[in-house]
């Protein structure tokens, strides 16, 4: 297949010069394929595995189509929406300075984060706002946003936010932007929940897939490592050691932290990722994990898909992953951009059935080895090594009350009435009603 540069997609010149200096010039395939499209203005789905480069994709689409316009006070004329803080991070990271080569201002609105500083920068005027569903909500059931401008939206990992329940906000949102508007939607899958949001809200969209929706990165190598119940913890240990980065993935909040001990008194330089910590908290230990001051990141899977961090040579899947899906999604932390890397699942006897069925459904036909601690095998697999034993302290950082709780639950938003309920004034039910802005309550002041 042919490369094509950015300079074939008839960008603006300003974007080009942005994108030639971070030594950017050749398009991933799934910008290539969607680009034309989206800047011609139409509907576009684009299906793509984490780590094809979606975010350009759309958005460089959304800037183009910026270009030249101006901002009203709490009035964005475009919208990105995404499922985690994470993500909305990684996405503002790569938009921000392109935004700036055209003189657009470009802001995000999550949970977790101060809602007055962002409340303040919608007041000055937002042309690209990236936002998770339920802090976006907050926005508008305080005044301090309206979307009757949103003339672009793009939604990233749609199936990320099906999956965590957050489609009834993402409609509530969609409801509020002009209905002639343009849409791009972005995900792994366009089945199930998604195919729903795709017939109501997009008009005549081009489809462009540039992945199945089984794994298709040649460059992981997949390993189910069979391993007793009392020697994961030592198997476990062993490749927290290694040399390179190393992301674990768990189930719970609970045992991310316990591990993550375990693995500090080991010696193991590892940090904690999960739900339950502040934006703060998130903040530090990804920045740790990406400058090298920890080498081990122990996540649950609300990080699976809102960490782009380059050179993550190995995943390992500590607890099974809930469905293929998760796998995926887990798996997608390495090997990114054409990288290659190693996915390990850990497997206990009773586990085996449960796994393979979830493999075969992956698409992934991975090796079995059973393996010890201290195993050469294991070491050749995964680069393991005996920890040095030295526990690892924590170093002193000042506490702050953690900023950002005003506005309610932040992105998550579940178990409260939706923005157009009663709560907040607005109709029972049907289409959700914007209200005049009001004045805040104190405790938004």
């Amino acid at each position: 297949m042919t490369n094509t540069s950015f300079a074939d997609l008839n960008l603006p010149t300003p974007l080009l010069r942005s994108l030639q200096q971070a030594g950017m010039t050749e398009a991933f395939p799934i910008q290539a394929a969607t680009l034309p499209d989206a800047l011609a203005g139409r509907d576009v789905l684009g299906r793509a595995q984490t780590g094809s480069g979606k975010t350009l994709a759309f958005g460089l689409a959304l800037l183009a189509r910026l270009d030249g316009g101006k901002a009203r006070p709490k009035q964005p004329r475009a919208l990105v929406l995404v499922p985690t803080r994470e993500l909305a991070m990684q996405v503002a990271d790569v938009l921000i300075p392109l935004a700036k080569s055209l003189g657009l201002w470009c802001r995000t609105a999550v949970g977790g984060m101060a809602f007055t500083r962002q409340a303040d920068a919608l007041a000055r005027g937002v042309d690209l706002l990236i936002a998770t569903p339920g802090r976006l909500s907050d926005h508008v059931r305080q005044g301090t946003c309206r979307l009757d401008q949103v003339s672009f939206v793009a939604l990233d990992e749609a199936d990320q936010m099906a999956d965590m329940g957050f489609l009834p906000q993402v409609r509530e949102i969609l409801d509020l932007t002009p209905e002639d508007g343009q849409r791009l939607l972005f995900s792994a899958t366009l089945d199930g929940d998604v195919s729903k949001l795709v017939k109501r809200y997009l008009h005549n969209p081009v489809t462009h897939s540039v992945a199945p929706v089984t794994a298709s990165v040649t460059t992981m190598d997949h390993y189910l490592l069979q391993i007793s119940h009392q020697d994961k913890l030592g198997v476990i240990t062993e490749i927290g050691a290694r040399e390179g980065r190393t992301i674990m993935f768990m189930r719970t909040k609970h045992h991310v932290d316990r591990l993550t001990t375990k693995l500090r008194a080991a010696g193991v330089h590892a940090g904690a990722l999960h739900g339950g910590k502040t934006q703060g908290q998130r903040n530090r230990v990804l920045a740790d994990f990406k400058e090298g001051r920890a080498t081990v990141l122990v996540a649950t899977d609300v990080a699976a898909r809102g960490i782009h961090v380059d050179d993550v040579s190995l995943v390992l899947h500590v607890d099974p992953a809930a469905d293929h899906k998760d796998y995926l999604h887990r798996a997608g932390r390495t090997a990114r951009a054409g990288a290659s890397g190693t996915v390990v699942t850990l497997v206990t006897r009773d586990q085996r059935r449960t796994v393979q069925r979830l493999i075969d459904k992956a698409g992934v036909k991975p090796k079995s080895v059973l393996v010890r601690p201290g195993d050469e095998e294991l070491s050749r697999i995964t680069g393991a090594r005996t920890p040095s034993g030295v526990p690892v302290v924590e170093p002193h950082r000042p506490t702050r009350a953690p900023a950002g709780r005003q506005g309610g639950r932040g992105q998550g938003g579940r178990g409260r009435p939706p923005f157009g309920g009663r709560r907040d004034g607005g109709a029972r039910g049907g289409r959700p009603q914007q209200r005049a802005p009001r004045r805040p309550s104190r405790s938004h002041a």
